[in-house]
């Protein structure tokens, strides 16, 4: 008998295609409509939204030879849901658009969905519909909405002295591509690997946060911990000084001997781990699953160990490199 089923996004058509990706998935309660209509429909329960879009382009966010179509788009998912997080609220539903080539295989369409789904199940969210299109690689847009739990986080609430914390690792992805673009084996160091290819963002250490908990500044940390905190001091009109010591992760010296690298630079200026860095209050307890990494003073910049370190600080969109 022959198989007759489409194999290309070509044979399979644009609203084949819509409902290959969004037949048969259930909503959460906050999508009250879900793909079908011209628009989705999301509740906002305190009638307010907290709203992040983010873009991935193929061969600048993401490698099909490094990646898998589930890896794409669970990291599609992460590092939107992660900046809805980053502002203290819970997201309740995204919206992607996912660009193609017409000769894509169908099978890639099934993992990179298989992917999306799962990482908005893991922070309590679904995908409330979106839009497909001819594109001449692979583009995909999503838009995260989040339910404000309490009063936004805001970059700018740092004082000084108050407490420097980071939530999640840091340093993993950045190691991860190195080890990629070295060519080397990616079972040899499959931790650093598998976070490159998907960020793990620590949601529940934001989500579960006491209501009580004196955080007066927060970010997630996509462009690399020194750009990220950055933005804090320099939003806020404050010092902040991290402390080597307490950042430092010694599961990623093997990885580090073996290239010949400095596993500092990875996790001061690598980005992509999708970890949380706030400020917490002077006298605050840090809740559960923070590290204390610094401290907020009068001042301007970031300095590290009290030296202001040269070079870039992370991630740019427009600069050469990853």
């Amino acid at each position: 008998m022959t198989d007759t089923s489409p194999r290309t996004v070509r044979e399979l058509g644009e609203f084949g295609l819509i409902a290959r990706m969004s037949t048969g998935r259930a909503q959460v309660p906050a999508v009250l409509l879900g793909p079908g209509d011209d628009a989705a429909v999301l509740a906002a329960p305190d009638g307010r939204f907290v709203v992040s879009t983010d873009m991935l382009v193929q061969d600048r966010h993401f490698r099909l030879d490094w990646s898998s179509p589930c890896d794409i788009g669970a990291k599609a998912i992460a590092q939107n849901a992660a900046d809805v997080v980053a502002m203290g609220a819970a997201p309740s539903g995204f919206v992607v658009s996912f660009g193609c080539p017409p000769d894509t295989p169908v099978d890639f369409v099934d993992g990179f969905v298989e992917g999306m789904w799962a990482e908005a199940g893991r922070v309590g969210a679904s995908i409330a519909g979106g839009d497909v299109v001819r594109a001449p690689l692979l583009i995909v847009s999503v838009t995260a909405f989040g339910d404000p739990r309490r009063t936004p986080v805001l970059l700018s609430g740092a004082q000084p002295g108050d407490v420097v914390a980071v939530a999640g690792r840091l340093g993993w992805s950045a190691a991860g591509l190195a080890v990629l673009n070295a060519g080397l084996d990616p079972a040899r160091f499959p931790g650093v690997v598998a976070a490159h290819r998907v960020p793990q963002p620590p949601y529940r250490a934001v989500l579960d946060l006491p209501d009580d908990a004196a955080i007066t500044s927060l970010t997630d940390v996509s462009d690399g911990l020194l750009a990220d905190i950055g933005h804090i001091a320099e939003s806020s009109c404050v010092a902040i000084d991290l402390d080597t010591a307490a950042i430092r992760d010694e599961e990623l010296d093997p990885v580090a001997r073996e290239l010949g690298e400095d596993p500092s630079d990875w996790i001061l200026t690598g980005g992509e781990d999708h970890a949380f860095a706030a400020t917490f209050a002077a006298g605050q307890v840090l809740p559960a699953g923070w590290t204390r990494v610094g401290r907020v003073a009068d001042g301007a910049g970031v300095t590290v160990d009290g030296v202001r370190r040269s070079g870039p600080g992370g991630w740019e969109s427009f600069s050469e490199g990853r």
